[in-house]
C-alpha cells in the first residue's frame, strides 16, 4: 500500500498533468527532510503560466491541497514550480 507521502506526490503529478498542454513535459519529484515533504513540479516553459495561474491562484490551490492532506498525517508540505 503507498504511503501518504507518496500519495501527496501522485495528487500534484495528476493535478499538474491535467492542466500542462504537454503532460508529457511534466516531472515531479519529491524528496524529505527532517519531517518536510518537498515537491517539485517541472514543466515545459509554455505550461508555466497555467500552472502557476493568474496572481499565483492555481499553485495556491495545489499547495492548499496539499497542505490539507499532509495535515491529516501530521506532516509538512511544500510545493514549487520549476521551469
Amino acid at each position: 500500500m503507498a504511503t501518504a507521502q507518496e500519495g501527496i506526490v501522485e495528487l500534484v503529478g495528476m493535478l499538474a498533468h491535467e492542466l500542462a498542454d504537454e503532460p508529457d513535459a511534466v516531472e515531479v519529484k519529491s524528496t524529505e527532510v527532517e519531517g518536510v515533504l518537498s515537491i517539485e513540479i517541472a514543466v515545459s516553459a509554455s505550461d508555466i503560466g497555467k500552472v502557476i495561474g493568474r496572481q499565483g491562484r492555481v499553485i495556491k490551490a495545489i499547495r492548499t491541497i496539499a497542505r490539507a492532506a499532509a495535515a491529516q498525517e501530521d506532516f509538512s508540505v511544500d510545493v514549487e514550480v520549476l521551469g
